[in-house]
């Protein structure tokens, strides 16, 4: 019988790389991600394991080069995660989805396709006019992330950034009250036989009570106010009953600016409810050396003397002896632990919306995302957003059957 060898070579018995071209579908996602190039913006939407996730599924990353560098993640573990890295801008923002933190510019908008999406931050006082307009011209769908809720009415996203703000401030008080930084020479807190630091909280929102929270266990003396009195409760109930608390009373509220060795303004004004600011009478009356930390300097101010500054020598100013800190996205000093949290709110968002045939369907479909909505297919649906820019707005139900 014939025996039949096969005969083999190097050659055959060598291994041969071969590129896996992932298995997209139509529902796949094709995200942009720039640079951010604000004076103050360092964060990041996603981090390079959540790009791992998306890339998995079979979505489409594009990342500017160099857009996580600040925080330390260089391209290379974007590009290892299955990302595209490009220095290509128009490319990026070529994107059906643009995910990033700062509002976006006129230019950035003009570099967008026609109905696409860009998931940002509002913060209508950097929110150009002009980008609005574009958006209206190129049929743009907007989301904010501080208007998206979850099945609980609250918002998450901004929920998260609060947190970290309200830490970062007090965090930022101990550093601008050493004598390194030019402030009195105070240990926040104090030490035994010395007065401890006194510290008003303006704001029982998340902030506010983690602010509080982080002042107490530093040994400060806490006063927090607020109009809302369930907030303050909750600030007892989670901290301690020796917490001051009080509703915003103009005499009570003077008597603790008087003695404060600092002050953090918390409050936000998303909904367009009545602004509240600490006049510049009463500032003058503080003592010297105090602090002020002003969180919503990107709302316009919790304080009549707060500015909103275009760089970091005109945020840190003194005015009637009372040193101002008005930088705006205080997460951003801690931008690495802020784009981690960013990236665990977007990344589940992000697998959702991809399980719909378009990002329109997902918006009529979940309610939560849609209140996150403020220009949908160029339409103004926010009334808010409508109000500041003096444009007519209309409610999003008009046209969720309209535009596919």
């Amino acid at each position: 019988m014939r025996e039949n060898f096969i005969s083999f070579t190097n050659e055959s018995l060598m291994p041969e790389e071969k590129i896996c071209t992932p298995v997209r579908d139509n529902n796949s996602l094709f995200i942009g991600i720039p640079r951010e190039r604000g004076s103050f913006e360092k964060r990041l939407p996603l981090t390079p394991e959540s790009v791992g996730l998306l890339a998995s599924e079979g979505h489409h990353i594009i990342i500017e080069s160099g857009a996580g560098e600040s925080i330390h993640y260089p391209d290379v573990a974007f590009s290892e995660a299955g990302a595209e890295i490009t220095d290509c801008l128009s490319y990026v923002w070529g994107a059906d989805i643009v995910l990033k933190v700062a509002p976006p510019t006129p230019q950035e908008v003009m570099m967008m396709k026609p109905r696409a999406t860009l998931i940002s931050l509002l913060q209508l006082s950097f929110l150009p006019n002009e980008s609005i307009e574009v958006m209206q011209e190129r049929k743009i769908n907007a989301v904010a992330y501080e208007l998206i809720t979850d099945s609980h009415g609250f918002h998450p996203v901004i929920s998260s950034i609060s947190e970290i703000e309200g830490r970062t401030a007090v965090v930022i008080a101990a550093e601008l009250l050493t004598n390194l930084n030019g402030g009195k020479g105070i240990l926040l807190g104090g030490c035994a036989g010395v007065t401890p630091t006194e510290i008003v909280i303006i704001g029982a929102g998340r902030a506010g009570r983690e602010a509080a929270r982080t002042a107490d266990a530093l040994g400060a003396t806490v006063k927090v106010f607020d109009n809302n009195v369930e907030l303050l409760r909750e600030v007892q109930r989670t901290l301690r009953q020796s917490i001051f608390t009080s509703n915003l009373h103009p005499n009570v509220l003077r008597n603790s600016l008087h003695s404060a060795d600092v002050v953090i303004g918390t409050l936000r004004f998303e909904n367009g409810e009545r602004r509240f600011r600490v006049s510049e009478e009463l500032i003058r009356s503080m003592k010297k050396g105090a602090l002020l930390i002003d969180l919503s300097v990107d709302q316009g101010g919790c304080f009549e003397t707060s500015v909103s500054p275009n760089t970091l020598s005109e945020a840190i100013f003194e005015k009637y002896g009372v040193t101002h800190f008005c930088v705006p996205n205080i997460s951003s000093r801690v931008a690495r632990t802020t784009s981690i949290c960013l990236s665990n709110h977007f990344t589940p968002l992000l697998l959702r919306l991809a399980e719909f045939p378009s990002v329109a369907d997902y918006i009529r479909h979940q309610e939560c995302f849609r209140y996150g909505v403020y220009v949908y297919n160029g339409k103004i649906v926010n009334k808010v957003v409508g109000e500041h820019f003096s444009l007519p707005w209309s409610d999003i139900a008009l046209f969720l059957t309209t535009f596919q």
